[in-house]
């Protein structure tokens, strides 16, 4: 049933990307300086592209700027689960040699009973 709904989903995004493709064919020049300031650095980068590519490689460029930026955010919270889970693995084996440490006989009465008779 979910696999259904995420292919008709992904389906749904493939049209609506390609009608955006589509409707914005019609092509771009890309500069990399306004035109007042390119006289001063004396060299002005254009490339023609079809507005659609714009947009599209606007869309990841933001998205993989959302992505770094969350996991640049979330640091604190892995390093502090990375901590905790030292620290739980720490007691664990603490508490494990505490158990073999300790056991035995809880009862001394029982401790006279159990030890060797000579």
């Amino acid at each position: 049933m979910f696999k259904l709904l995420r292919l008709l989903f992904l389906g749904a995004i493939a049209l609506i990307l390609i009608a955006v493709a589509l409707a914005n064919r019609s092509v771009v020049t890309l500069q990399l300086l306004p035109d007042e300031i390119a006289p001063y650095v004396g060299s002005n980068w254009s490339l023609p592209v079809p507005l659609f590519l714009v947009i599209f490689a606007s869309i990841l460029v933001g998205l993989l700027i959302g992505f770094v930026w969350e996991w640049l955010r979330e640091y604190k919270i892995r390093s502090t689960a990375v901590k905790a889970t030292r620290k739980a693995q720490y007691l664990e084996k603490e508490v494990d040699r505490l158990k073999t440490r300790t056991q035995g006989p809880k009862d001394e009465v029982l401790a006279l009973l159990d030890a060797p008779s000579r």
